[in-house]
C-alpha cells in the first residue's frame, strides 16, 4: 500500500484505479479484497487520492468495485 501511494505522490496523481488477477478464474472478491479496497480508500482520502476502482480480472471476466457500487 505505501508503494502505491508513494508512486502516486511521486506523479502528483489525483486518483488511482487498483488491479489484480484471480488466478482461480473466479472474479469475486474475497474479505481480503473488501478490506484492502476499504484501506486504500481511506488512505486516499487522506492523502487527496481518489479511488476510482478496484478491477479483480481472470482469464474470462473481471470485477469492478465501482461496476457494482462498492466504492
Amino acid at each position: 500500500m505505501r508503494l502505491a501511494f508513494k508512486r502516486a505522490l511521486a506523479l502528483q496523481a489525483v486518483a488511482m484505479i487498483l488491479a489484480h488477477n484471480h488466478p482461480s478464474g473466479h472474479p469475486r472478491p474475497s474479505q481480503s479484497d473488501h478490506s484492502l479496497t476499504k484501506k486504500f480508500e481511506k488512505a486516499g482520502k487522506n492523502l487527496d487520492i481518489r479511488l476510482l476502482d478496484h478491477l479483480i480480472i481472470t482469464e474470462n471476466t473481471y470485477f469492478s468495485f465501482a461496476d457494482e457500487g462498492q466504492l
